[in-house]
């Protein structure tokens, strides 16, 4: 991936992170990029295999044929929805761009700067599900901690209550 373009797009497959897969990959993405999803899962406990050995350094990185395969999903814990399975398999075939996966465990704010670092992105897109002041209070903003602690740009998607 030397020299190489690496679009990262922040995830949880829930309706506002889709919406920014959906921004990112219609107005950032090119041909020839890395478009690469990076998840945080809560931190389990696990005892034997791979997850053991992947907890501070996240998973490898996951090509989209396995991202689109429910068993291997579930292995990791990650449940990715239909409609952004369908956005990454339409853009990796239109747009000639590689569709990986990297998942990392622990507090999501954290992890995702962790990843800007390591994997390196070129730039992130998260998405933001507009909590109220109270609510950003209590359970803190991801997507403020991204943009403030990355070392990258980083574009924010506000998610639109049109569903």
């Amino acid at each position: 991936m030397e020299g190489e373009r690496r679009v990262g797009v922040a995830v949880d497959f829930s309706p506002c992170s889709r919406e920014a897969l959906k921004w990112a990959v219609d107005n950032v993405v090119r041909q020839g990029d890395y478009l690469v999803l990076v998840t945080a899962q809560p931190e389990g406990n696990y005892e034997q295999g791979e997850m053991q050995l992947w907890g501070t350094t996240g998973s490898p990185l996951i090509p989209l044929t396995e991202l689109s395969d429910p068993n291997i999903m579930k292995k990791y814990g990650v449940h990715p929805d239909p409609e952004s399975l369908d956005i990454v398999n339409t853009a990796a075939r239109q747009k000639e761009i590689v569709v990986l996966l990297k998942i990392y465990w622990g507090d999501a704010r954290e992890k995702i700067c962790e990843a800007v670092d390591n994997i390196p992105l070129s730039c992130l897109v998260i998405g933001n599900r507009g909590f109220g002041k109270i609510k950003r209070v209590i359970m803190g903003s991801v997507s403020n901690y991204v943009v403030n602690n990355a070392l990258c740009p980083v574009t924010v998607v506000k998610h639109s209550d049109k569903e």
